[in-house]
Order: structure tokens, then C-alpha cells, then sequence
């Protein structure tokens, strides 16, 4: 199992040095046996290096793992005189310093976050450091040379997507405008904002609890403002065209990043011949609110490049991120957890019929999982999700995303449908989505580093039928309990989504229940409805995609199929037209 799979510990670094730079005292933290191979963590404006722990908790038991605080910041010194002093050229002396502290005789693996990264892609760029750097995974911080041509180009020759894109980033950059300030930021961070700014990062980002920031910030903040005055301006203006990484890069992107538009990383292979991209629909502060995540994948990027086995190209948008699927040995959940394997998660596929489960989890291998395991429960029985729950935590971990999809069909008039039909009904449509959610969803919330739940309901939930009370009504709970639930998990980073589809072409026709009919009836209107399922003939895959994208966008209800869209919008414009629709009752 990679560090990311590990179960960390939560405790301090190993040894805490002060190393000797240019002009000023740094604070070096290690983690780990020093005879591993090293990963030097690089921190971000305004943080300190303690923005690490979770990484470097998760990390220490396979590297030997280093942070320190940047010049100026957390228990390191501030130069003197701070005009000029932190210029990149002088933060490359720092870090040619803790180096030749660290890891004298063996190259080190750099990890950058914000300005970590922006200090990252410069020292990769520079001849002094060749055979002292390994590799280099960048976090929500472009080089400032790639910035400044980005922009430079796009404005040479304009078109009308590029002058977008322009205009986005440079709205994005707002605060860089404003560090450029004399004097303001220093006396906003030492007053309200820094006091103000622990509890605007939680909300803003849906951080986890903790002692972070440190009682440092408001300083930390006002000296570091110097790393815009001292090389943005000066760099955005004057770019270099010879700034190209002399190592293999990992480029983490979260896409939900409020100061950073994905596009300003377009042009970057031109600048890192050897990149791996890898995105991740987050905010900016992935060391915080990803830890577990981001250490899985620094874990498989470096012991790549240790054995030489350098990864490039762009890897799926889910890779090795843990996801359950419910009702996934056919259907939409055999699809879903297909789509999710071919952009790299790991996928635990759970159905009531094993051996359809088992296909599942080895197509699931085939289509690109990481690793996928099949699981055998009734999700309407509480005491079988529990302990399904139970085994999944102890043997997987906790999920980055469920999907509780399974569900059965029933149709017919409701004074024909029995308390047994209502009854079993209910325990799959309905209550297994809510074991699914308090089961799995405590578990993401007590974590703390957000997830996903995707809901399956049906265009159903919103439209009414006389031919579907019963399904109708279930799927209108769980279109009801998502929406509930997804205000409720905003504040903890949880994302929670309703997917209704339409008619889609799965064997839930099949299995569907017709009441109040004989059974050669009831076996000629199973064999009349997947005939016509067959002629509408929308498949399941679309439906998987439908989910995938409810994730990435964090979607709040997500219709399926042209006909879902059209009733949604006719359930919010004329409710008297989704009744007329509704006592339509077509011959099959």
C-alpha cells in the first residue's frame, strides 16, 4: 500500500534544525530515516511549513522527509533590509543551503505549493542544481517566466477565447495587484486580516479543524508580501524564454482553484518535456484539504522516477482516489464503476449478485482501475451495510466518492401495490441510499478531507406518474434527502449530488415489478417495456458519464437523457403541464 494508504500518525517531525543561509537563519524540519531517498516539501504564501504535516506524516514511513520555513516565515529569521531580499535568486541560496544540510551526497525529490511551486520551477531551471534535484510535483504555482509568456503571447495574438482566458486570469490575480501596495497589506495582515484570516481560509476552502495557521500568520504575511514586490513584476515583464525543468515534473491542478485559471498551464510541455498532469476538482489548498491524496500520488510519482520509470501524459481525473458503487454488477452501476476505473480510481464494486460483482471488479481492472475489489450485500438490510462499511473502512480506507445507485423497478396502480411491494421498495430505492449516506458519509466528514456522494434518482422524482406511485415516490425521497443532504456536508468539503436519469437502456426493466397483473402478464410487459427500452436504446455509459461530471462540477441535480431535462424544466415552469404528461398511460 502507498504512504497515501497508510494510517498516519499525528505527531511532530523526527528533529528541527536551524540552518545558516544568506544573511538569515533557517528552520529546517525532517521527518524519517535520513538514508531514504529524500522528499523536500516547499511551502506557500502565507503559510509556514506546518501547511505539511499531513503530507509529511503520511510520507515519513518510505522517505526521508523535509520542510522548512521560508525566509522571513514561521521560525526561520526575515532579512535585513527586506527590500530585495527576497528575490528568487536569494531564495535559491536558502534552498541550495538546506541541501547541503539534508542531503549532501544524494539528489532530492521537491514538492512546491503557491509559491513553493513558483520557487520550484525556477531552482529546476537552473543549471547550479543539476544532480541535486530528482523530480519536481508542482501545486497551484506556475513559474513565473511560463506566467509572464503565457501572457505575453496571448496578447500578441488575439482571439476571442484567448482574450477570455486573459481576462479571467488577470480578474483571478486581483490579490496580486493589491500586495503590491506599499504599506496596506503589512498594516491589513498585522490588523483584521490576519485575525480575520484563519476563519475566511476554513469557510472559504472547507478546511479541516485544527491549530493551522500558526500564531505567526500576521508577520509571516507582512514579510511575505516582499516575494510579489521583489520578482512578479520584474519577471511578468521580463520573462526568461530558457526556463525549461531540467527533471521530470508531476503538475497537481485543482480546478476549483480561485486564484488560478487551469489554463495558464497550457503551454507548459513546452517547459517540462518530462510532465505528468494530474487534475483534481479542489481549491487551492491541497497540502490542507487533500493530504492523504496528494501524498499517494507524491509516493507513486517519486518511486517512478527512483527506479527510472519516468510517467508522462495526462492521468485520469480520479486516479487513485477510492470509490464504492452500488448495484454495479449491471446497468448504470456496472458503467459507472467502468468510467471511474478508466480514469484511474480504485473501485470497490457492490452488488447482491456476486458474481456479477466479480465481472465488474475485473473489467474494472482491465478498463485502467488502479485496483478494484467486489463486494456482496442487500443494500436495503442495515445490519449487512454496516457491516459492509465496516469491512470497507478496515480494508480500503475511507472513500473520496460513493455512489449509491442500486435500485429496482416496480410499476402499477397504488391500490394494487402491496405493503411487501411498498416495503421492499422502500428498503432499496430508499433506504439503501440512506445507509449508504450515514454509513460513508460519517466516515468522509470525520476525516475531514472532503469526498463526494452521487445519488441516483430518476427524472421520476420530479415528474409524477399513475403508473409509478411507488418508484415515483422513493426516487422523490432521495432526489429530496441529496438536497438536504448536500447543504448539510457544504460546510465539510462534501459534495453531494442527485443524477436523475430518463429512459436508459439497463436490465432494470427487466427485474421491474408490475402489480396488479397475472404473471404472464407481468412476464409480457417485462418483455414488452425492454423491447421498447431497446428501441430508445440511450445507454447506460452516458449515464456513467453524467455521474463522473456531477463530481468534477460538484452538481447539484443532474438530469439524464433529453426527456429528463425537458420534464425537470417543465416540473419549475408549469407544474398543471407535468400532471397532464403524468396521466398519460401508454399502451405497451
Amino acid at each position: 500500500m502507498g504512504a497515501g494508504g497508510a494510517k498516519h500518525r499525528r505527531a511532530g517531525p523526527d528533529r528541527v534544525r536551524r540552518v545558516a543561509a544568506a544573511g538569515v537563519e533557517l528552520a529546517v524540519a525532517e521527518w524519517g530515516d535520513a538514508g531514504r531517498p529524500t522528499v523536500l516539501l516547499l511551502h506557500g504564501y502565507p503559510d509556514t511549513k506546518e501547511v505539511w504535516a499531513g503530507v509529511a506524516e503520511r510520507l515519513r514511513d518510505r522517505f526521508h522527509v523535509v520542510a522548512y520555513d521560508v525566509r522571513g516565515h514561521g521560525q526561520s529569521t526575515a532579512p535585513r533590509p527586506a527590500r530585495g531580499g527576497y528575490r528568487l535568486r536569494r531564495l535559491a541560496d536558502d534552498f541550495a543551503a538546506v541541501l547541503e544540510a539534508v542531503s549532501p551526497g544524494r539528489p532530492v525529490h521537491l514538492v512546491g505549493h503557491d509559491w513553493g511551486s513558483v520557487q520550484g520551477w525556477e531552482f529546476v531551471s537552473l543549471e547550479r542544481f543539476d544532480g541535486r534535484l530528482a523530480s519536481f510535483t508542482s501545486i497551484s504555482g506556475p513559474g513565473l517566466d511560463h506566467l509572464g509568456l503565457w501572457f505575453r503571447e496571448r496578447g500578441r495574438r488575439p482571439s476571442p477565447p484567448r482574450l477570455a482566458r486573459l481576462a479571467e486570469q488577470s480578474l483571478r490575480s486581483w490579490y496580486v495587484y493589491a500586495l503590491h501596495a506599499p504599506v496596506v497589506p503589512e498594516l491589513a495582515w498585522r490588523g483584521p486580516l490576519g485575525a480575520a484570516w484563519p476563519r475566511l481560509l476554513a469557510r472559504r476552502e472547507k478546511l479541516p479543524a485544527g491549530d493551522y495557521p500558526t500564531a505567526t500568520l500576521p508577520r509571516d504575511a507582512a514579510h511575505g508580501a516582499r516575494l510579489y514586490r521583489d520578482n512578479v513584476r520584474e519577471r511578468m515583464l521580463r520573462p526568461r524564454t530558457d526556463a525549461r525543468a531540467r527533471v521530470p515534473v508531476q503538475l497537481v491542478t485543482p480546478t476549483r482553484d480561485p486564484f488560478l485559471s487551469p489554463h495558464v498551464y497550457d503551454d507548459l510541455d513546452r517547459w517540462a518535456p518530462r510532465l505528468l498532469r494530474r487534475t483534481l476538482a479542489a481549491g487551492h489548498w491541497l497540502p490542507r484539504a487533500r493530504p492523504e491524496l496528494l501524498a499517494r500520488w507524491i509516493d507513486g510519482f517519486v518511486r517512478d522516477v527512483e527506479r527510472g520509470a519516468v510517467p508522462t501524459g495526462t492521468v485520469g481525473a480520479f486516479d487513485g482516489r477510492l470509490v464504492l458503487v452500488t448495484g454495479a454488477a449491471s446497468g448504470i452501476g456496472r458503467a459507472t464503476a467502468l468510467a471511474f476505473a478508466a480514469a484511474g480510481a480504485r473501485v470497490v464494486a457492490v452488488d447482491r449478485d456476486g458474481e456479477g460483482a466479480a465481472r465488474t471488479a475485473d473489467e474494472a481492472e482491465r478498463a485502467g482501475a488502479e485496483a478494484a475489489w467486489a463486494e456482496v450485500v442487500d443494500v436495503g438490510d442495515a445490519e449487512a451495510m454496516t457491516a459492509l462499511a465496516d469491512r470497507v473502512h478496515g480494508t480500503y480506507g475511507v472513500l473520496d466518492v460513493l455512489v449509491n445507485n442500486a435500485g429496482v423497478g416496480i410499476s402499477g396502480p397504488f391500490l394494487a401495490t402491496s405493503p411487501e411491494d411498498w416495503r421492499r421498495t422502500l428498503d432499496v430505492n430508499l433506504w439503501g441510499v440512506i445507509h449508504g449516506c450515514r454509513l460513508f458519509g460519517a466516515r468522509m466528514a470525520e476525516r475531514g478531507q472532503g469526498g463526494h456522494i452521487v445519488n441516483i434518482a430518476s427524472a421520476a422524482a420530479y415528474q409524477p406518474s399513475r403508473l409509478l406511485p411507488a418508484y415515483g415516490t422513493t426516487k422523490a425521497a432521495v432526489l429530496m434527502l441529496t438536497e438536504c443532504l448536500r447543504l448539510e456536508l457544504a460546510g465539510r468539503g462534501i459534495g453531494v449530488s442527485a443524477v436523475c436519469p430518463g429512459f436508459v437502456n439497463t436490465s432494470i426493466t427487466t427485474g421491474t415489478r408490475f402489480v396488479g397483473v397475472s404473471d404472464a402478464e407481468q412476464e409480457r410487459l417485462r418483455d414488452a417495456s425492454a423491447r421498447w427500452y431497446g428501441r430508445r436504446d440511450y445507454p447506460p455509459e452516458k449515464a456513467a458519464t453524467a455521474v463522473l461530471r456531477a463530481v468534477e462540477k460538484d452538481a447539484a441535480v443532474v438530469p439524464v437523457t433529453p426527456e429528463a431535462r425537458a420534464l425537470l424544466l417543465l416540473s419549475r415552469l408549469s407544474p398543471t403541464g407535468r400532471r397532464a404528461i403524468g396521466r398519460v398511460s401508454p399502451s405497451l
